[in-house]
């Protein structure tokens, strides 16, 4: 039993295709919205009006806050 073995071109193109696949999967959920970010909280804002978070969040929780947000005083 003989193995194949990809060299050259071939090779570049093959494992290019492949970085360019995941590339492509990774664009749309990590890149995208890192450099859209207040789209996304426009979206946030629309989605969550009339929600009051006191009322749902589960197990008297406490709401979820900024952490990098500053301190008010």
């Amino acid at each position: 039993m003989s193995q194949v073995r990809i060299k050259g071109f071939k090779a570049f193109v093959f494992f290019g295709g492949i970085v360019g696949l995941i590339g492509a999967a990774v664009y749309p959920v990590v890149i995208y919205p890192y450099f859209h970010i207040d789209e996304y909280k426009e979206i946030q804002k629309v989605t969550r009006a009339g929600i009051d978070q006191e009322a749902i969040q589960p197990g008297g929780m406490k709401v979820w806050t900024d952490p990098f947000a500053p301190k008010s005083k």
